[in-house]
Order: C-alpha cells, then structure tokens, then sequence
C-alpha cells in the first residue's frame, strides 16, 4: 500500500466517564449513569456516526491501590468487557468491537468461545485485546498470593494464543451442513479436538461454538516491553501502546514492525495505533483553559497516588517541587515495563518536577495529550501518521459524552476533507474495515499444498 493510499485508522477508547482522572468531578460528566447501558450506546454509536473502526473497553480485575484514594476519590467501576460488547453488538452495524481479556487471570476455552460467540452475534466484529495484566493486586482476587514474573506471564500468554486459536480453527469453514432432511448438522470429520499439552495449558477440545464470520476475531495487544514486541510481532494484529513524541512513536513503529519478518509476517499485517487525549477547543486559548480546568479539579492525593503506583515509589516523601529522583530502569520491574520507563523517560528528559508529572499523567495515565483548535489536532495526527509514528490512533477523550461528540463533529470532517479518513465503512466485517486479511484456515492451506503437489506431480 502506498504512502497516499494510507489511511487513519481510529479506535474509540472508553473509559469511565472520560480518561481524565478527574473526568467524573466535571459538570458535563453524567457520572451517575456510567453503568446504565444507554451511556455506553450512545458513545458507540457516536463513535460508528464518525465511522471509527472500533470500540475500545479496557479491563483492570483488581481495584487501583491504595483502596482508599481509589474508592473515595477516583472512578473504580469498571463494566465486565465482553457483557457490555454483546448488548453494543445489538445496536450497531459496522463498528468493531474490542474487549479485553486477560491470559494471567482467565482460561483460553473461556476466552475462545466468549470471543467467538462475540464475533457470530456482532456478524464478524468482535476483538481481543490480549494483556497479561501488569497490577500486582489482582493475584489476590485469583487464588493466589503473587504476581506471576513478567517473562512468566509472556510465557503463559504465548501458549495461551496458541490454544485460543487452534479452538477458533477446530471447526473448519465448511463444518455446519444444517440439513434437517437427513438429520444432519455438522460434518464431524471436520470438526477436530486439538489435544493441546503445553507447560502452562492441558486442553482437549474442540470449541462448542463453530468457525466465526471473520475466521477468527481480530487479535489486539498492549505490551510496548521488549518482551511485548516480541509477542506482538508473533501474534497481534493490532498494537495499542503509548509515546509523548514523534520520534519515540517512529523508534517503536520502526522497531515492531521490523521483527515481524523473522516470523513470516508482513508488517502491514500489523497496524500501530497509539493512545492520544484530545483536548479541543475553538481556538488553542479555549482548548488550554478546558485542560487547566480538568488540572484543577485533580486532588493532590490522587496524582500522587497516581504516579507512586505507576512508578513503584513512595512520593510523599519528597516535596511536589522537587525533580522526579533518579530511578533505575525497567529491567527488575514486574509489572507495566513500558509505561513505568515511559514516566521515567519522560522525567529525566524534561526535567520535571514530581508536580509537573503529576499533571503530564493524570490526563492520559501516560499516553500523548493535546489541546488545541480541530485543525491542530488534525494537523498533529496527520504528522504522526505521514511520518510512520503509527498506523492510526486510539482516541481517548478525556470527558464523556462532549469528547467523543467535539472528535466526530469536528475533527473528523477536516480528516476526511484530507483524504486522511473514510467517509464510509469499506466493509461489513472489522477485518474489512482495517484492511486485514481473512485467516487461511490450516486444514485448508494443507490441502491446498496437497493438491498442488499432486497437480505438480
């Protein structure tokens, strides 16, 4: 594909009432309704009226610690992922739909068929976002009292793919007959037990739910460690990750993409989309002041928090006007390795001051932030995107429902006017609308290579 037939792909990530920290303490937050369903209708189908590609719902399994200041002073409430995905399925067309599941805390049956199931009831629009989930806490809501080591958890994770689509492929295409006449559903010579053994996983097979619309639902991923890319060059589809510049975006592109051979994969199998925060106004004044606004209502106990946890020290020691201190790198750190070097990258860079961290972090938990008019926000991501920083973004507004609305009717037309964006979805499916090709389901490319030979022969 060439540079000028590129387009922006974008993902309409939601997250509480808006990804501001304090997105629930603004007045045009309705924070009261965040687990009534028509929240979440109206933020998918405003995202599909701006033809996004897809529905973003993170999950964390485990409360943000200390409990206290996460209960009393932020939003903990999170809906279950593929609950929620299921009833947007139901009142949308083409949008994608895109859930989390972790591989440390779930089984890969359970997530094959929830995921399946997903993709037959959405008509080929479902997607799994693969964490291995970096929160010590949640070990202790699982049964067990530690945090798997983080080369463990990419371990598991790894075998947990493989076993998760060798199920999505026990059913061959063709498997269901549904022939009442002669009584006969499914040809069962095609539809076939893995048998997988492995060191983490025992599992028999095959799927209870039958080959999907898609082949197989799309495969996302958010590790931006060394370990992560690893991972993702061998099995992800879609990587959300998280940069402050242009040129660490392009360094990660450049790097991800360039492993991907080594596995037999093309990288425009693989598209790059990280997370911005857009803050807009009518004029840059405007859009500065509406960030100061959402600054101004964080409580300094909640950044600090905040910010200790992500970086694994105690802040309070020190005074919020003091530079970030010096920190190792990430190589002992068992949990979120790229987001923590990401904070620490960020400080040592800039020079900032545990205050001025505090505010680069609470909007964005680390991704980009912008403010500006529509046109600079445009002009922002037309620059990433030309210069192959990424492959599209993950949108997160900061307060819903006006962020996500100011993006569709404001930004979006100047992208479209552009040729930066569609103007209507290309397909029907989410693999059609990000330009991804269909899996060859392996029994069928065997017996493609069968005949081949044969006809060769």
């Amino acid at each position: 594909m060439s540079a000028s037939q590129r387009q922006i792909r974008l993902g309409a990530f939601v997250f509480g009432v808006g990804h501001h920290i304090a997105a629930w303490r603004h007045p045009n937050t309705n924070t009261g309704g965040l687990l009534t369903f028509d929240f979440y209708k109206h933020f998918a189908r405003t995202a599909e009226r701006g033809k996004f590609d897809m529905v973003f719902i993170e999950d964390i399994p485990s409360l943000n610690e200390p409990h206290d200041t996460a209960v009393r002073h932020t939003v903990p409430v999170r809906a279950e992922p593929l609950t929620l995905l299921s009833a947007i399925a139901s009142v949308t067309e083409r949008i994608g739909l895109v859930g989390t599941a972790s591989t440390t805390y779930n089984e890969p049956f359970h997530v094959a068929r929830k995921f399946a199931s997903l993709d037959h009831l959405s008509k080929g629009r479902a997607a799994w976002n693969v964490v291995t989930t970096g929160m010590e806490a949640a070990s202790l809501n699982f049964g067990k009292d530690h945090h798997l080591a983080h080369k463990l958890r990419y371990e598991r994770a790894d075998e947990f793919v493989s076993v998760v689509t060798s199920l999505w492929d026990s059913w061959e295409p063709d498997a269901l007959i549904i022939d009442k006449s002669s009584g006969i559903f499914a040809d069962s010579s095609k539809v076939h037990p893995i048998r997988h053994q492995g060191e983490h996983f025992s599992v028999r097979g095959p799927l209870s739910v039958p080959h999907t619309p898609q082949g197989r639902p799309v495969i996302v991923q958010a590790g931006s460690s060394d370990t992560g890319q690893e991972f993702a060059a061998r099995t992800a589809e879609v990587v959300f990750t998280a940069w402050q510049t242009l040129e660490e975006a392009q360094q990660f592109y450049r790097s991800l993409k360039g492993r991907m051979p080594k596995y037999g994969r093309s990288p425009h199998s693989l598209l790059v989309m990280p997370g911005i925060l857009p803050i807009i106004g009518s004029t840059e004044q405007e859009a500065r002041e509406a960030e100061q606004y959402l600054q101004d209502l964080v409580l300094p106990e909640v950044g600090l928090s905040m910010v200790s946890r992500t970086l694994r020290v105690d802040l309070s020691q020190y005074s919020l006007d003091e530079l970030v201190p010096d920190l190792p790198d990430a190589v002992d750190i068992n949990g979120g390795k790229s987001r923590y070097q990401l904070l620490v990258d960020m400080a040592r860079r800039e020079k900032l001051t545990i205050r001025q961290l505090i505010a680069r972090v609470t909007g964005a938990r680390g991704h980009h932030t912008f403010a500006g008019t529509p046109e600079q926000i445009a002009d922002h991501l037309e620059e990433w995107f030309l210069n192959y920083g990424c492959d599209g973004f993950n949108i997160m507004p900061p307060i819903l429902p006006s962020g996500l609305e100011q993006f569709v009717e404001h930004v979006i037309p100047i992208l479209q006017r552009r040729g930066l964006f569609r103007t209507e979805y290309e397909g029907h499916t989410l693999r059609d609308n990000l330009g991804l090709e269909v899996p060859i389901h392996p029994r069928s490319a065997s017996r493609a290579a069968a005949e081949e030979q044969v006809t060769s022969s």
